[in-house]
């Protein structure tokens, strides 16, 4: 017993411990988020955009891309600056192209992409997207470093102080990069519900403190990059990376580009609500980040990442991959000990009791649940748009939440091993669209 008790120990107030770190800087970061505010407030000095190009890459969305686009083209940014929306569909062979036809805008771009070059990746279709947007700029002698480059995905749609807020960032010259808070907005469901506290709470703390650390990384919605930044990484600025974003951040990190976090302005998605879909979604993320561990003697060897931000990287592209075969192993000693404890398989092993045992899946329980229920608690007083047993619901679907993440991982090892790469694109709920 002792054996699995110092295990997990290690695994389950440790990982405690660190959410109860997060929640402690989230908390100071929203006392002190007016004083930022007033702190990062620089008058405009001639660094910040004057052109603000959104990217929806769009493969067969047609259920969601109306509504994304509309909401795209509504958004503004300070005064004298000027929206235009990319469309980059990848081959759609469903209703998306009838439906952005049916989009009469001056600011709306739609740039089709068909086979060969079709569906080979997100990442892909951004890359067209990033030269054509290139070209334009150079072609109208628009200078690249006033020129911001955002990405929506085909689901999200931006709130409405989210360009004056990537604005506000990028006035210090050297911010390449600026990434925003992500909410889930169909949480009627439980699952939709738990994913809005991972993003909402739990990724948004992480992100504050990687702001703090000099190390944000980058997701799918919701990044904004300066197009000389992007321009500095070649003709194709993402990857083939099944995590293009994640790769990218880490691209601009080496390139001794400073990425910035925002909790002020958010861009919502849809949650997956289907388990199958969402353990899909997330096997192609942990096989992602997997991918990117390739990076890890580049980011020791660099000079351009300090020590501390360093250990932080590492401990963001290498904890999931210790905790998976960690939690293994506690879990191959447990059921060892287990099937000791029956009568007629020997003797008992480390643990020599169903009580013993009772305590055991007690702690386990305990510390697994904990965590869930704090973050609802900073969910609700930070955001305030969400009832209390709904939050409660999430709170206690969080442990098995963090299972099917586990299941994913593993999942993601074995396609790794296998060399399956294939791109899965993540599917959508219908959704009416808005008036552009």
């Amino acid at each position: 017993m002792t054996a699995i008790l110092l295990v997990g120990f290690a695994l389950l107030t440790l990982w405690p411990a660190y959410n109860l770190a997060l929640v402690a800087f989230s908390t100071g970061d929203a006392v002190t988020a007016g004083r930022r505010r007033r702190r990062d407030a620089i008058a405009p000095n001639g660094n910040e955009p004057l052109t603000f190009w959104i990217v929806v890459p769009a493969l067969n969305e047609e259920r969601v891309v109306g509504r994304t686009v509309g909401a795209a083209l509504a958004l503004s940014g300070p005064e004298g600056t000027r929206t235009r929306v990319l469309v980059v569909d990848d081959g759609s062979d469903d209703g998306t192209p009838d439906v952005l036809a049916a989009i009469d805008h001056p600011g709306l771009t739609v740039l089709r992409r068909d086979f060969p070059n079709a569906r080979k990746g997100k990442g892909e279709a951004l890359n067209a997207a990033f030269r054509a947007i290139r070209d334009l700029t150079l072609l109208h002698g628009e200078d690249p470093s006033r020129v911001a480059v955002g990405v929506i995905d085909g689901d999200g749609r931006g709130s409405a102080n989210l360009l004056p807020e990537i604005s506000r960032l990028m006035r210090d010259p050297e911010v390449g990069a600026v990434q925003v808070r992500v909410r889930i907005h169909n949480r009627n469901k439980v699952l939709g519900a738990v994913q809005d506290l991972e993003f909402a709470a739990i990724a948004n703390a992480s992100q504050l403190l990687r702001d703090t650390a000099g190390t944000v990384g980058l997701g799918g919605n919701g990044q904004f990059a300066r197009l000389s930044s992007l321009m500095r990484l070649g003709n194709a600025p993402w990857s083939h990376c099944l995590v293009e974003d994640l790769e990218l951040g880490l691209r601009m990190h080496l390139n001794g580009e400073r990425i910035r976090y925002t909790s002020l302005a958010h861009v919502k998605q849809q949650g997956l609500v289907d388990v199958k879909r969402l353990v899909r979604q997330r096997t192609r993320w942990a096989q992602g980040n997997l991918q990117c561990v390739s990076y890890v003697p580049r980011l020791i060897a660099s000079r351009k990442i300090r020590n501390h931000a360093l250990l932080e990287m590492l401990y963001y592209l290498l904890a999931p991959w210790m905790n998976a075969f960690g939690t293994a192993a506690v879990f191959g000693l447990w059921g060892y000990a287990m099937w000791h404890l029956i009568p007629g398989h020997g003797d008992t092993f480390l643990i020599h009791s169903w009580g013993q045992m009772g305590e055991v899946a007690l702690f386990w329980v305990v510390g697994m649940t904990v965590p869930g229920l704090v973050w609802a608690l900073v969910h609700r007083a930070q955001l305030r748009d969400e009832t209390t047993p709904t939050l409660l619901r999430a709170a206690l679907a969080y442990p098995f939440f963090l299972l099917l993440g586990l299941v994913a991982t593993w999942r993601a090892i074995g396609r790794q091993v296998a060399r399956r790469n294939a791109w899965a694109k993540t599917e959508r709920l219908a959704e009416e669209p808005v008036a552009a």
